[in-house]
């Protein structure tokens, strides 16, 4: 089997703490912790809305008077997109540009300022089937750090990609303090949620992050949602309807604190204060066990 070699100056591995049964990850270089700042780390399935939701989740906490940094982590880097109304350079694209001195950079080259003060960076990821994206988190942090940009800074969310759990997209949660889940309420997106629940478990054992909760998005009913959280311990923390507003506003390169306010915005609105308050005040983590998949089909109905 192939393997990846991961630079020993941004991550380092140990044997005596394997994070999970069974499986060999990189461990974070403990002079890359992030700081004082609360740090997040939004996980869902693919298409599910994680990046509508962390760029409004952003804005609720810049609106609440708090310096907020959003980094996204997909090769498509449209995380920060309704933030600076246009797809900004990747961290990674902008190192390959200096030949990966990264001496040669200026905080200017890869932060970028987004809707309400917002800042902005996207990691990007290496070239499809070769690298890792535990590599390409690592060598963001590290910048950020090296430029002094985390020392000002409120609120971290990690923006991540789908629902690979794998050790690579798995890294913000080494940094992060919360690790929230945004799901939609049908079957595809609850299994995602519980191969989520498993890869925040397994970090946890040497990371101090912890379960935040469920946002449900998309979703006018939460039967399903509630039956899932009522099975492995979780709870929802805020929901957010099927609304057309909500297509709009990303074709409209538009966070929905930009949109006309109706009323259906205005609550939306109000939903994510309400959620940006409830997390920068605090909660108990919560503690979810994972359960088995064929359970998951008799849970919600299925033959």
């Amino acid at each position: 089997m192939d393997t990846v070699t991961v630079p020993v100056s941004t991550l380092k591995t140990r044997k005596s703490q394997p994070d999970g049964e069974g499986s060999v990850q990189v461990h974070m270089d403990p002079a890359l912790k992030i700081g004082t700042a609360k740090v997040f780390a939004v996980y869902g399935k693919g298409g599910i809305g994680k990046s509508t939701t962390s760029s409004n989740l952003s804005v609720a906490f810049s609106k609440i008077g708090k310096r907020v940094l959003q980094i996204g982590c997909d090769p498509k880097h449209d995380s920060t997109f309704t933030l600076t109304k246009r797809l900004v350079p990747t961290v990674i694209d902008i190192l390959e540009s200096v030949e990966f001195h990264a001496e040669e950079l200026r905080p200017e080259d890869f932060v970028f300022e987004g809707y309400n003060g917002v800042m902005c960076v996207e990691a990007g990821g290496p070239p499809a089937g070769t690298g890792c994206g535990g590599y390409v988190v690592g060598q963001t942090v590290k910048l950020l750090k090296e430029h002094h940009l985390l020392e000002d800074t409120d609120v971290v969310i990690f923006d991540v990609l789908g629902d690979v759990v794998c050790g690579g997209f798995a890294a913000p949660l080494q940094h992060a303090d919360r690790a929230l889940i945004v799901t939609a309420n049908d079957f595809d997106s609850i299994f995602a949620m519980n191969r989520i629940i498993g890869a925040i478990q397994a970090k946890s054992k040497n990371y101090q992050v912890r379960l935040g909760g469920v946002i449900a998005n998309r979703s006018d009913a939460t039967d399903q949602i509630d039956r899932f959280n009522d099975a492995v311990g979780l709870k929802t923390m805020a929901r957010f309807p099927s609304l057309d507003a909500i297509r709009r506003s990303r074709l409209k390169k538009a966070t929905l604190f930009e949109m006309d306010p109706t009323p259906e915005v205005l609550a939306v609105q109000e939903e994510y204060l309400r959620l940006a308050n409830a997390l920068w005040q605090g909660a108990d983590p919560m503690v979810a066990t994972p359960m088995r998949d064929r359970d998951i089909f008799d849970l919600l109905g299925f033959d």
